[in-house]
């Protein structure tokens, strides 16, 4: 690391309060060669009526669960995850983003957004102020609209956060006391925008960060959907600092039904989201974590990568598709800058509108088209011509059909 960071400054009271579950804390033992334990109430597995697993994969083979590996995803199991996925997300890290720091930490959660909210549990205090980008994803925005913070909007455009902007609010910021701390940012994709910034605007932006000792909470479910090659490195990849949380997903390029995600980081700060998870949740579910764990050791880093340039394909492929209906049936009617990674497009409706929001829930609706306005994701709530729309699920005449309604609703305004 280029400098000793001061965790301690970013923790809440609240979460420096926390401390391990007494029974929790008692798991790391329990394989100890000789040790009886009299400790944690776990079922006995002579009760479960499961005795093994076997799961087809879409290309016909058959995947065996470890009978091991499978008798311990059915009973409670370490916090952080199952080794046999851990280990290999942590080798996934280092093979894909190399951090210059090697002592990182890595915990599984329910979803990358599992964890996400319990890392801004830890740093939120009453009345301290957040930054995160705008617009930004719906889920954290009204998440962090129930907690007792304020939201400051970074500005962006079509790459993504604008250094000026987020250097403006830091160095205009009157009381260096209350001077925001955090910045949250999905930087690959970005949903809503589908964005992705550049690596000089990611070098330009942890730069700032490090001048205001910012701690960077990377949020990053697309990164792996992106449409170029080689991949725009992460924030994680240039943090020399240790000043970065990195969230991953699995939801995107395995499973959204598995629901398992991972928190990449300082080990002081993976620690106290840990916790939280020990009093909480107590830990992500063992069965899938034992299906992801089984078919990525399966794969090997070889297999994943090649199964991820597969979905990116995927998607690229429909990402060209719904522009071609674009330029054909919104031409005039909307704008948008074509997004480089995940599945969606943020469209800047024109003829006059200001507001999307009663134009997509009411007259789209009732033309049988959905879509989200787009003062979901603008964390003031102010009004917005945007609307995001997404192409992940859509055939392609399905896409035409739609875009056409969406232009005969703008048009009829």
């Amino acid at each position: 690391m280029s400098k000793t960071m001061d965790y301690s400054k970013f923790i809440s009271a609240r979460s420096q309060a926390r401390s391990p579950s007494a029974i929790r804390a008692l798991m790391k033992y329990l394989d100890a060669p000789g040790m009886i334990s009299l400790g944690a109430g776990a079922p006995n597995k002579a009760t479960f009526p499961f005795a093994s697993m076997q799961v087809t994969l879409k290309d016909g083979s058959q995947l065996s669960i470890d009978q091991q590996l499978f008798e311990s995803s059915l009973q409670y199991s370490a916090t952080p995850g199952l080794p046999q996925l851990t280990n290999f997300l942590r080798e996934l890290q280092l093979a894909e983003h190399n951090p210059p720091h090697k002592d990182f930490s890595v915990s599984i959660g329910v979803g990358s957004q599992d964890l996400i909210a319990k890392a801004f549990e830890m740093v939120i205090e009453p009345g301290c102020n957040i930054m995160l980008e705008n617009p930004s994803y719906t889920g954290i925005v009204s998440f962090l609209h129930t907690q007792p913070c304020n939201l400051v909007s970074v500005s962006t455009d079509a790459e993504g956060i604008m250094p000026q902007s987020l250097e403006s609010i830091l160095k205009n910021w009157e009381d260096v006391a209350t001077r925001p701390k955090v910045l949250y940012t999905i930087p690959t994709g970005s949903n809503p925008t589908g964005v992705t910034v550049s690596l000089e605007r990611k070098k330009a932006i942890y730069k700032i960060c490090q001048e205001y000792d910012i701690l960077i909470m990377e949020d990053d479910p697309y990164y792996f959907l992106q449409f170029c090659n080689p991949r725009v490195p992460s924030f994680y990849s240039m943090d020399v600092d240790g000043r970065v949380l990195r969230f991953d997903s699995l939801s995107k390029i395995l499973s959204a039904g598995l629901r398992l995600g991972w928190v990449t980081g300082p080990k002081e700060l993976v620690d106290r989201i840990i916790m939280h998870t020990m009093v909480t949740n107590l830990q992500a579910s063992g069965v899938p974590q034992a299906m992801a764990a089984t078919l990525l050791n399966q794969w090997g880093l070889e297999g994943f990568f090649k199964h991820i340039d597969s979905v990116g394909e995927f998607y690229r492929e429909k990402r060209d598709v719904f522009l071609e209906c674009a330029e054909r049936r919104l031409k005039g009617y909307a704008e948008w800058t074509v997004p480089q990674a995940g599945m969606f497009v943020w469209l800047k409706l024109l003829n006059g509108i200001t507001d999307s929001n009663k134009l997509i829930t009411s007259a789209a609706i009732e033309k049988k088209v959905l879509a989200v306005p787009g003062v979901a994701f603008v964390p003031s709530g102010e009004p917005t011509p945007y609307v995001r729309v997404s192409f992940s699920n859509v055939t392609p005449e399905n896409m035409d059909e739609a875009l056409k309604r969406l232009a005969e609703v703008v048009q009829e305004q």
